[in-house]
């Protein structure tokens, strides 16, 4: 395959009725999937869009994702944005991105009319008036590269700034082969989707469906508040495959719900984004003995995964859980500060090469240049890496161990966050005076310590108007005046000391 839409075109043909996304709303057969992409496909190509970004502003649902392949049969390339993020973060992301059109629906029309002001806007329900036209669309697929980009994602800056990560059809591709073929989905597999459209780890729930003629279910966020109700829902749609961060499947072992419904169908549970604690695993283990269990990890980068665990023995509550080894076509090796291999358990940055790497950042050549460099390894041939930032070690058995980040950067809650970007927010609420933002790694939770007049109320109604809700911190601390150290600095080391 060289373009993702080259699994749909076959898939279409081999399972023309066979449901390729649902949720409570609506359902799409592949068939229709293909329809409805290829109508908006024509629509943005008689506007003589090509090679350009198309925002995508809509609900998740089977008609975004159609509308993420329609941009693609036209040689564009998609970036989903969340409908709740606070509008000065999409401002943000527009201004980097200068989309040549926004494709959103009736129901979000006067609210995209708003927010992206004079950007050009597209109704979904519009374009569906177009007619498939073949001999357009394969013109189109006949100047189009395996290496265009695909989608362009935005994740947190440490400056305030959006970054956005390119990633080409090629990567995507790749990922979408390696991760078939390691854990066997089929056309039988059932996924249940729980991460947005704008994640990265929904990558899988969106393309498998493509390549194996797979049914993914997009999970509302709000069944999630209810783990007895969300357990029900798996059963009733016979989901037997789960990829989800760490804090959902945490949610669902505290409030107790393991073991309350039978899930006779499940047989695989992935997990991304973030640390997941043995403790929480454990539980899921214990209710759920015959199923597959593993542990995946990779920035968004690298086109989500590079490295993965299969969980094959038993571990303690508080032990780590390995990140694993590469993924087959990625290889990842762990650098000290001489830019040399590590030796025995020595700590040092992972880094990653293979045909899944970014293309770099959209419109920021400064961070694409600190981010994707040369290999340090060998000097004979131009040969690009990925720094991830990660610390981490080999353990006895030869596997990745996470130690930590380089930089201040986090995950929290599945999503990669910059805590600077927090305090750039804090500090743009107005009475502020400093503001320092620290991650408490033992209770999981974002702490934010900060001297001004605005009291903990004010910030927990001012900030979601800035960054989004799972970038809020989970505890505000108010002082007089934030120590500095003897650089003149905010004293970090000391704060720590005080989570």
């Amino acid at each position: 395959m060289r373009l993702v839409t080259d699994y749909l075109e076959e898939t279409a043909q081999k399972y023309p009725e066979k449901i390729a996304y649902a949720n409570e709303q609506d359902a799409m057969t592949f068939s229709q999937v293909h329809t409805s992409a290829r109508r908006l496909a024509v629509g943005l190509i008689r506007a003589h869009i090509f090679k350009q970004p198309v925002v995508v502003f809509m609900e998740k649902s089977p008609l975004c994702i159609t509308a993420f392949l329609g941009a693609v049969y036209s040689g564009n390339f998609y970036t989903p944005i969340d409908t709740q993020m606070p509008p000065s973060r999409i401002h943000k992301i527009v201004e980097t991105l200068q989309p040549a059109v926004i494709v959103t629906n009736q129901d979000l029309f006067p609210a995209a009319k708003e927010i992206f002001g004079k950007h050009k806007i597209f109704l979904y329900e519009d374009l569906q008036n177009n007619i498939d036209d073949a001999e357009m669309i394969q013109d189109i697929k006949c100047r189009q590269l395996d290496t265009d980009l695909l989608y362009v994602l935005f994740t947190s800056g440490s400056t305030g700034e959006p970054k956005g990560v390119t990633i080409s059809h090629q990567a995507v591709v790749d990922y979408i082969e390696w991760i078939t073929d390691a854990f066997s989905f089929d056309k039988h597999t059932v996924f249940g989707n729980q991460s947005p459209l704008y994640f990265d780890v929904s990558l899988q729930d969106i393309y498998v469906p493509l390549k194996m003629g797979a049914t993914t279910y997009l999970i509302a966020q709000e069944q999630f508040s209810f783990p007895i109700r969300l357990l029900e829902y798996l059963k009733e749609k016979d989901i037997n495959t789960i990829f989800w961060v760490p804090s959902a499947l945490i949610l669902v072992a505290n409030l107790k719900a393991l073991g309350r419904v039978d899930l006779p169908n499940l047989k695989k549970v992935l997990f991304a984004g973030e640390v997941m604690p043995n403790k929480q695993l454990n539980q899921w283990r214990k209710a759920l003995p015959q199923i597959e269990f593993a542990n995946l990890y990779g920035p968004t980068e690298i086109t989500e995964i590079c490295t993965y665990y299969k969980i094959n023995r038993e571990f303690n509550d508080e032990d780590l859980l390995p990140m694993g080894k590469a993924c087959e076509n990625m290889d990842v090796f762990v650098l000290n500060e001489n830019n040399e291999l590590v030796t025995g358990n020595e700590i040092g940055e992972l880094c990653v090469r293979g045909r899944g790497l970014s293309h770099g950042y959209y419109n920021n050549p400064q961070k694409t240049a600190e981010a994707f460099v040369q290999n340090p390894l060998q000097s004979n041939y131009y040969e690009l890496i990925y720094r991830t930032g990660d610390l981490v070690r080999y353990n006895e058995f030869g596997e990745l161990m996470y130690a930590g980040r380089k930089d201040f950067q986090i995950k929290h809650m599945g999503h990669r966050i910059e805590l600077g970007e927090i305090e750039t927010a804090a500090l743009a609420v107005a009475g502020m005076k400093q503001a320092c933002c620290l991650y408490d790694t033992v209770r999981s939770r974002i702490v934010l310590f900060y001297s001004g007049s605005p009291n903990d109320n004010e910030l927990k109604e001012k900030l979601p108007a800035y960054i989004p809700h799972y970038m809020i911190p989970n505890r505000f601390v108010k002082m007089d005046e934030i120590p500095l150290n003897m650089n003149g600095k905010l004293d970090r080391v000391w704060l720590k000391s005080q989570l």
